[in-house]
């Protein structure tokens, strides 16, 4: 069996991207994607409600770092901004450092291969995040 490593993000940025060069030359741009996530509220059940009343919907964000780097990352660095929406393909990648007090963090990084801008707004292109999906990967392909 063949081991994946393959990370496909659809969210917004929560900053401004941060671009830095490594000691040899490379860009290095890193940033923060908010992904959200909808629950709908369950059907409340008891002799005093009503017939098909719900408990209040719930959302859930969760927040991915992600590297891009050469080429990729100036491109984010330059036209990327807070709140912009994107599509992130890439893979995770584990980082572990020292912290001050001498414990040892691991933190996960999302390492782009590929960014691509999403049209941003209600007038979205695309139905469904799947659908996006698609045209995103058809784009790859072709």
């Amino acid at each position: 069996m063949r081991d994946v490593n393959k990370v496909l993000l659809i969210g917004r940025l929560g900053a401004d991207p941060v671009s830095r060069e490594t000691p040899s030359g490379v860009a290095l741009t890193r940033f923060s994607v908010a992904t959200s996530m909808r629950k709908r509220g369950e059907a409340r059940k008891g002799e005093n409600e009503g017939v098909g009343e719900r408990d209040e919907d719930k959302e859930s964000t969760v927040w991915h770092r992600v590297v891009a780097w050469g080429k990729e990352g100036e491109v984010c660095a330059r036209y990327l901004k807070k709140g912009a929406p994107v599509f992130i393909e890439g893979r995770i990648r584990q980082n572990r450092y020292m912290t001050k007090e001498g414990q040892t963090r691991t933190e996960l990084e999302v390492h782009a291969d590929r960014v691509s801008f999403l049209p941003s707004g209600g007038t979205s292109a695309w139905s469904s995040p799947s659908e996006a999906i698609e045209s995103a990967a058809a784009s790859i392909l072709n």
